[in-house]
């Protein structure tokens, strides 16, 4: 498989140097498709191709990469009327590296098996500066033999790759990250509000939990990155992504009966912070929400009590 043809569809915040990064490492054509044009700017300076259309892509790929918006996307990216598997010549397997519902990627697997095409949910995690440096780690969901002969191309974007079981698994991994990931941020920054009221400047503070058993990777990211010095750039993971995921992990949550009280929790926190003025923003905003007090835990029920 390393020296099939590539597609890759998506050319975003994480796609863009994802597609990239392929393209200078692989040894066979890369043929990469996105709805809007600037979106290839990325590519140049590369052998990678431009397609004009998803049905361009599946002519020329064996192996085609994905890196879309969510479930919605994927499904009909992959079996919409004019998506991957509806022409007469399709790819012989498809790698979604995007974050959805794990019901939404089993769904697209059995789709896609009932017309001879494998698939793998294979959705990544850490930053964009990780994505450009080819530094991501990737939770892939799929059979053990189509694990073994994407691994190497995975490889191209990632230095850790993790098969995480059957299609869907790559999933659950993921949104179980991504969920530690936004309730430690909320835990955090009510910390540094509470330590600087308190008479501690964040910086110290970060600094000494850092040495100690508190420290961890939002800490040393999200917190020193964008909560110390308060900066929340557009065009960053913004709190209306978070509460996609969120919402995710809390329909997983329902369909296994399993209890995310912690997460429930920090959805109202991101809700009010994609309502109090950084819909749009880096969603460590959240810590400018929780200094002005608003949408605290006592502003509605706590998941789970009743008045």
């Amino acid at each position: 498989m390393s020296e099939s043809i590539i597609g890759f569809v998506g050319l975003g915040v994480m796609g863009g140097p994802m597609c990239r990064n392929i393209a200078a490492k692989h040894g066979a054509e890369v043929i990469a498709f996105d709805s809007h044009a600037a979106a290839f700017d990325i590519l140049e300076g590369t052998t990678a191709r431009r397609a004009g259309s998803l049905s361009e892509v599946a002519d020329a790929a064996d192996v085609v990469f994905l890196s879309l918006p969510g479930g919605p996307a994927v499904e009909a990216v992959c079996l919409g009327p004019d998506g991957l598997s509806s022409g007469m010549r399709q790819p012989k397997v498809i790698v979604d590296l995007s974050t959805t519902t794990v019901a939404s990627a089993r769904a697209v697997g059995r789709a896609l098996a009932e017309r001879n095409i494998e698939f793998a949910d294979a959705p990544v995690a850490r930053t964009r500066e990780a994505a450009q440096r080819g530094e991501l780690s990737i939770m892939v969901g799929a059979s053990e033999s189509l694990f073994t002969r994407i691994a190497p191309l995975l490889r191209y974007i990632g230095t850790d790759v993790t098969h995480c079981g059957d299609i869907g698994c790559g999933q659950v991994v993921k949104l179980i990250n991504n969920a530690l990931v936004f309730e430690h941020t909320v835990a955090l920054a009510e910390m540094m509000v509470l330590g600087e009221r308190a008479g501690v400047e964040p910086a110290t503070l970060l600094d000494a939990v850092s040495k100690g058993s508190g420290d961890s990777f939002v800490l040393r990211n999200h917190g020193r990155k964008a909560m110390l010095p308060r900066t929340f750039p557009e065009k960053s993971f913004p709190p209306e992504y978070v509460l996609k995921d969120i919402g995710y992990v809390l329909e997983l949550a329902r369909q296994t009966e399993s209890s995310v009280r912690v997460a429930e929790l920090a959805q109202t926190y991101y809700e009010a912070t994609a309502r109090e003025g950084y819909a749009g923003r880096y969603f460590p905003a959240v810590i400018e929400v929780i200094d002005r007090g608003a949408a605290l835990p006592g502003d509605r029920d706590l998941p789970g009590t009743s008045t």
